[in-house]
């Protein structure tokens, strides 16, 4: 099947892009191009205007600055997978990265695509919601900076508005006595997260000190379970308080989602029982 007629636009800069999205009411944004492109050839979308910002040099690279990792919106998976500023500073990124999809997915897709996309079985959103990692976007008049967790407001919606680009993301650094962990159960087919959960823990003189932990996959959008951080706060790192914190994982995630891969049901369960691993393993990577 083919899609609907559409204009299409190459801009240079992030200006011309905002320019063109005024324009043209109901114009897309092309990134990677892998999820929008097949759901335009089934029709399941349509668009008046393709804006592709594959050119815009600005939008790419990542860079330390002041204790945090800025990686622009148009940088691939895999030039993410493979940043040796990453694997040294903030390394669950990279391996997040590492493991999207295949090596033709990586290779094309971005992390401003996915963000943007919304999807509830992406990596990043669950990644960034536990780092606590800073969205930017910028508009016709105006930039701003958009909290992880107030980033994806629904399935397939986020807090970008019709006429904003998003144009990269914050991340801290992570400093000695912090490790971090995402660890997903991706579905065989798509390797799109069934359940996926990041937990970043600090430690300090042995004990927990600090907790994040998110889970994506079983709702509509990633979910911080802050019951479960507040478990683990001030407890000295094991397998009975890990087990302990994860059993609040169900009562944090109110509207789960199900399929014919996985029922909600299972997609409970399963978030629970990686919930406890994550912790284990970042507790781990911290020095317990």
């Amino acid at each position: 099947m083919y899609s609907e007629n559409f204009d299409y636009f190459r801009p240079s800069t992030v200006e011309e892009t905002i320019e063109i999205l005024q324009n043209n009411e109901g114009a897309q944004i092309l990134a990677g191009g892998h999820s929008l492109l097949p759901a335009m050839k089934l029709r399941l979308t349509s668009t008046s205007a393709l804006v592709d910002i594959a050119r815009i040099e600005a939008l790419k690279g990542i860079k330390s600055d002041q204790g945090r990792f800025e990686i622009g919106a148009m940088t691939t998976h895999a030039e993410i997978a493979r940043s040796q500023l990453l694997r040294d500073g903030c390394a669950v990124m990279a391996d997040t990265a590492a493991n999207i999809g295949d090596v033709q997915v990586r290779n094309r897709g971005t992390i401003g695509g996915s963000l943007a996309h919304g999807d509830p079985a992406a990596d990043f959103p669950t990644v960034l919601l536990a780092l606590s990692a800073v969205i930017h976007a910028r508009g016709p008049e105006w930039s701003r900076e958009i909290a992880s967790g107030d980033f994806c407001t629904d399935m397939f919606t986020t807090a970008l508005g019709p006429a904003e680009v998003l144009t990269g993301v914050s991340v801290p650094e992570l400093v000695a006595g912090q490790g971090a962990v995402y660890l997903k159960h991706h579905h065989p087919a798509s390797r799109y997260a069934v359940v996926g959960v990041a937990a970043v823990v600090t430690l300090s003189d042995g004990v927990i000190s600090q907790a994040r932990v998110a889970v994506g996959g079983v709702s509509a959008f990633p979910v911080r379970c802050t019951e479960v951080e507040m478990v683990l706060v001030g407890k000295n790192p094991s397998a009975e308080v890990y087990k302990e914190a994860a059993g609040h994982v169900p009562s944090a995630i109110r509207a789960p989602i199900g399929d014919f891969y996985a029922s909600p049901e299972f997609r409970l369960h399963l978030a629970e029982v990686m919930t406890q691993r994550a912790l284990e393993a970042a507790a781990g990577k911290a020095g317990a």
